[in-house]
């Protein structure tokens, strides 16, 4: 990476960035001298390493996260200060999440969190994070409320949200017929939002939903919820839920002769390609889903892919995509301001479009949510696919002013009437 002394920096950034994929909408000032607080730039990972979500995030999240600092320098450098990075196991409950947030902006000098992989967990953080003036970037927790009602000043939504999922995925499943839902639904803020939001564009859309069943997280028996909704007649069975919930609903499935020529279709609202991996395409063939990234959609994400592959042994889910968009992201906007106060790196990312490997024209809001074209896939059949990971097609791209909720019905205190 190339170094620039202070006189020349801002004509070296503007030169440099739009190369990067990271290209500034209009000025943001930039520090006169360098400001690196502790002298050191503090990354934190905070993410599941032991529950139903250790594979969508976990020790591969952590793996994105050193992957995007080795790419950004090769010296782990930032404006001539070491890039250190730090990781911690929430086990997906709010006080120890929270413990440990307030720990590591405390103590430990970190400046920015990121992964925050459960709702619950991620929403008890941005709230600290306000409090200090430090800055979390969510990229695993999807709950809407993130970045509408329960936004703050110094948190970002950097991947997806519930109702970008649902706004995807049903009016598809919709417009093919399939008007009667039902839902299973993980009974904590990820899983409620999901359900919440994906009701709403169903009864918008013409549907109509039958019931649902809620159940607790890491749930390893999922036979009743089945019955329940099998017993409903709903065209689509709909998971709210997510990581080896999802996994466990769909292979109790397939014992139920539920999923390979039933008369019921079922659709994970949120499945990542680890969860589909673990499925088999013989159970998960034809599901449509919605993503934020495939490492096989074109040679950018094809060449991070295979660079995480290297070192983790399977592919990036859209959580450690996102983990990787951040970091590097939140690197380029330090270099590029002269400084890590969290409001001016903040203010840099909202003047930036993004285009890199795994975000696609994208743009942060007001509210701190992160706009981007979204993917609707469809599962391969086993004759369709040629290798382990050769998992989806790709329906559509959908643009991200399509799929997220319009900035003129946020919520957002933030943002300006």
């Amino acid at each position: 990476m190339l170094r620039f002394h202070a006189p020349l920096r801002i004509l070296a950034i503007s030169l440099a960035t739009a190369a990067a994929g990271f290209s500034a909408l209009g000025p943001v000032p930039a520090a006169a001298q360098p400001r690196i607080s502790d002298n050191v730039v503090k990354i934190g990972v905070l993410t599941d390493l032991s529950g139903v979500s250790s594979d969508n995030a976990g020790k591969g999240s952590i793996v994105a996260a050193q992957l995007a600092i080795d790419e950004f320098s090769k010296d782990r450098k930032v404006l001539g200060m070491p890039i250190e990075l730090v990781s911690a196991d929430s086990q997906g409950k709010t006080d120890i999440g929270a413990t440990k947030a307030r720990e590591w902006y405390d103590q430990n000098g970190v400046d920015m969190i990121t992964d925050l992989t459960y709702s619950n967990v991620a929403l008890a953080v941005i709230r600290i994070a306000d409090e200090k003036k430090k800055f979390a970037m969510v990229t695993g927790a999807g709950a809407s409320t993130i970045s509408d009602d329960q936004c703050t000043a110094h948190s970002v939504h950097w991947m997806y949200d519930t109702y970008a999922l649902a706004n995807s995925t049903v009016p598809a499943l919709i417009k093919k017929g399939m008007n009667s839902w039902y839902f299973i639904t993980a009974d904590y803020a990820f899983g409620n939002a999901l359900e919440k939001d994906a009701t709403a564009i169903i009864l918008k859309s013409g549907g109509k939903v039958l019931g649902s069943s809620r159940h607790p997280l890491n749930s390893s028996d999922q036979s009743s919820y089945l019955l329940k909704a099998q017993d409903s007649g709903a065209q689509v069975i709909a998971l709210a839920n997510s990581g080896l919930d999802t996994l466990n609903t769909v292979k109790q499935a397939a014992q139920f002769a539920m999923v390979r020529g039933g008369k019921q279709t079922f659709t994970p609202l949120l499945s990542l390609i680890t969860e589909i991996h673990g499925m088999g395409l013989a159970n998960a063939q034809g599901m449509i889903l919605t993503n934020g990234f495939y490492w096989d959609f074109d040679e950018r994400s094809r060449a991070f892919g295979q660079r995480f592959f290297a070192v983790h042994k399977k592919m990036p889910t859209m959580m450690q995509a996102a983990v990787y968009s951040a970091t590097l992201s939140y690197l380029k906007a330090i270099e590029a301001t002269g400084t890590d106060d969290s409001d001016t790196v903040i203010a840099r990312l909202r003047a930036t479009r993004l285009d890199d490997a795994v975000i696609r024209n994208g743009q942060l809001r007001a509210d701190g949510k992160m706009v981007h074209d979204m993917m609707l896939v469809q599962v391969k059949t086993p004759a369709e696919s040629k290798g382990p990971w050769d998992l989806y097609k790709v329906l559509e791209t959908l643009p991200g002013d399509k799929a997220f909720a319009p900035l003129a019905d946020s919520k957002c205190p933030l943002v300006k009437r």
